[in-house]
């Protein structure tokens, strides 16, 4: 088994589907036969997103890893958002978070992290690139994921190898956002 899925567990499976279901949310799409590589979803507009992301992760048996703030790992919650792959991060404080993430991929053989780009439910200006810095630079590629809210489903889309060219790179990986409506379109990031 790769060490980017979980063993069985069939409650956790259950309470997946079943939370996926009671919300009407459906999964197109596969995620790619490798054993390293960056996931980004987008657009994150609502705590909902955070729900679904779970859920999913139930469903596939996904071993992801994924950074949150660091106030989301306190008590009483903060075992469980480990548990389930979370790695806090101090927001305020100036630390390498990109060059942590690309060691991380060095030291394992597999290895699946998921980040938002956006790195907040709220309004932004860009995109943080974060993501695109650790894909690149630890040879990894990156996955597309997108939440459509009106047709309630959860696209795991194309793979993307980052070339380098920052700006050609996040034009192509923005255009494959576009047609995706989040909960709350007007806290997207569009790109234009």
């Amino acid at each position: 088994m790769s060490g980017n899925y979980l063993p069985r567990n069939p409650l956790a499976e259950w309470v997946g589907r079943v939370a996926l279901k009671l919300m009407g949310w459906r999964i197109e799409g596969e995620l790619p036969k490798l054993d390293k590589f960056v996931v980004i979803g987008a657009h994150h507009t609502s705590n909902w997103d955070f729900v679904i992301f779970i859920a999913l992760k139930f469903v596939l048996r996904l071993n992801a890893r994924w950074f949150g703030k660091h106030t989301i790992f306190n008590w009483p919650f903060g075992g469980l958002m480990r548990a389930w792959g979370g790695i806090p991060i101090h927001r305020e404080r100036q630390g390498n978070t990109v060059e942590q993430a690309v060691r991380a991929f060095s030291e394992h053989e597999q290895f699946m992290l998921i980040l938002s780009p956006e790195g907040t439910r709220k309004k932004v200006e860009r995109w943080k690139m974060g993501f695109y810095h650790i894909a690149l630079g630890a040879g990894v590629p990156i996955v597309l994921g997108a939440l459509d809210y009106p047709k309630k489903r959860l696209l795991i889309g194309p793979t993307f190898m980052p070339t380098g060219d920052e700006v050609a790179d996040l034009k192509a990986i923005l255009a494959f956002f576009r047609p995706y409506i989040p909960k709350k379109p007007e806290y997207a990031f569009r790109g234009d």
